[in-house]
């Protein structure tokens, strides 16, 4: 099957504006679903109506052409009304987490000096026009359309806040798509499952351009692995993406479970936003087969995009794919050379438009080596020129010398059949410089000895990228789209750690 990934097609040249798609799409099929959460169902057209009734409450606001508005809201029918509202008036959603805690909150809203903060967790928000959420909509205001405005950019993801430096990435996409392009292997008039965040670029991005081609989003909420696999079937759904997170969980039921439902439905699966072990992966193709299975890497900036089918990577293990069109990607070394096919570097995008096309920040400033840039991400090509990736440059552990890659030594200790998650970070070490520390998180009610693990992880792993310490916890580690608190769970460590 042909998925078509392309950045050179998301630069918004033609087709409608996006606040129009929902009234397209009515036009076609009044009645047919649009949004799926729980048990409510609503169609084309109720969105369609629900949306430009909360423009005209926003418009009421003051909210216009232009503006940057943050929403900080739990998935659900409310964060589709105000994405699709703000459209409508030509406005830039700036999308963060609903679960930020205040100062975070703070941080970022300085960063992205927002016309107006729209959430349902507001906190003290001295110096700027809030409204709080909770799906109240005017019924008496106007249903009908609104007169066609285009946004300048489509979104504006938050990114950073874990590190302490948020960033608001701003799409130079502008609001406009044509309604019978689709992208990411999806079909018109699809059937999605949405099991991600929408506060994160992949599950944003993923059903928006769903609802621009007339899927039917089927809204989960909140992450349950074998609520997933129900929903495939009982909604038919054809096109999932998943976080490896959530492939290990669902991979976790064991095949009694899994062989409970009924997915012939299900036609594509991407996954993206963090590494998959080879593994898991492997598994997954076992299961589903390859055919069914696409692994995409680009960052939310979109300067570049690799992509790779199941079918591929069954030739090529560990691979990410190749670049796309409409971008370049090389692997240079510390001096800024390109290096040789097998040896890992500092990966660069440059788009075939130019730097600086695709996005720009509100808070930093991109790294760059001329008009290159990079996202930190650490890998290499191989012959052929199929990509793939190490760690990020910042997660880096040089222990007595030699460089560990955390993904590596997680991806070891996450095949335990006990182990949930594992985060694995540095820690200063007077002998190694730095020691490799895992933070396992185990299956609920089991229990598992460090020896256990650390025999277990020597099958796979080299001796020197074993970890020397370890530590079990019973909260969670990752979130549903498969983020870590890395930074934060490495600080709170080394803050322990004896001064010399």
């Amino acid at each position: 099957m042909a998925v078509n990934a392309s950045p050179a097609l998301l630069n918004g040249s033609g087709g409608l504006p996006l606040g129009r798609l929902l009234a397209y799409h009515a036009a076609r099929d009044p009645r047919r679903p649009a949004l799926v959460i729980g048990d409510e169902t609503i169609s084309r057209e109720q969105l369609e109506a629900q949306a430009n009734r909360r423009a005209r409450m926003l418009a009421a606001d003051g909210v216009k052409a232009g503006d940057l508005v943050t929403i900080a809201l739990p998935n659900g029918l409310e964060f589709y009304e105000t994405t699709f509202a703000l459209w409508k008036l030509g406005a830039i959603p700036n999308v963060v987490s609903h679960k930020l805690p205040a100062t975070e909150f703070s941080t970022l809203l300085a960063v992205a000096q927002p016309k107006m903060v729209i959430g349902a967790n507001l906190h003290d928000l001295a110096g700027h026009k809030a409204v709080r959420g909770g799906r109240w909509l005017d019924e008496s205001l106007s249903a009908e359309e609104l007169p066609e405005v285009i946004s300048t950019h489509w979104k504006a993801m938050a990114s950073g806040g874990s590190t302490g430096q948020p960033k608001i990435i701003v799409d130079h996409m502008p609001g406009l798509w044509d309604p019978k392009v689709t992208v990411f292997g999806q079909r018109l008039d699809d059937v999605l499952l949405n099991p991600g965040p929408l506060y994160h670029n992949a599950p944003f991005v993923g059903m928006h351009y769903g609802l621009f081609t007339g899927a039917t989003v089927v809204e989960m909420g909140r992450f349950d692995a074998e609520r997933a696999l129900a929903l495939v079937e009982d909604r038919k759904v054809g096109w999932v993406n998943f976080v490896p997170t959530m492939m290990h969980r669902i991979w976790r039921l064991g095949s009694d479970v899994r062989a409970r439902f009924d997915l012939a439905s299900l036609h594509t699966v991407f996954h993206m936003a963090a590494p998959c072990p080879t593994w898991l992966k492997q598994a997954w193709i076992d299961w589903l087969g390859p055919e069914r299975i696409f692994e995409l890497y680009a960052g939310t900036e979109r300067q570049g995009t690799t992509l790779i089918s199941g079918t591929e990577w069954l030739e090529r293990q560990g691979s990410v794919g190749k670049p796309q069109p409409g971008s370049r990607i090389r692997v240079l070394d510390d001096a800024g050379r390109d290096c040789r096919p097998g040896e890992t570097g500092e990966i660069y995008f440059l788009p075939d438009a130019g730097r600086g096309t695709t996005y720009h920040y509100i808070g930093a400033a991109p790294k760059t080596l001329g008009d290159w840039e990079s996202l930190g991400d650490l890998g290499y090509f191989d012959e052929a020129g199929y990509l793939y990736l190490s760690d990020r440059r910042t997660d880096l552990i040089l222990s007595g010398g030699a460089n560990i890659y955390p993904a590596e030594v997680e991806a070891a200790l996450g095949s335990h059949p006990k182990v949930n998650s594992v985060i694995v970070i540095g820690l200063r070490d007077a002998e190694w410089g730095q020691r490799v520390h895992a933070i396992v998180e185990l299956e609920r009610g089991v229990s598992l000895q460090a020896d256990d693990l650390l025999n277990h992880a020597s099958a796979h792993l080299a001796r020197y990228k074993l970890p020397k310490t370890f530590e079990f916890v019973d909260f969670p580690l990752r979130d549903d789209a498969g983020k870590a608190r890395r930074n934060a769970l490495r600080d709170e460590r080394a803050a322990r750690l004896p001064s010399s």
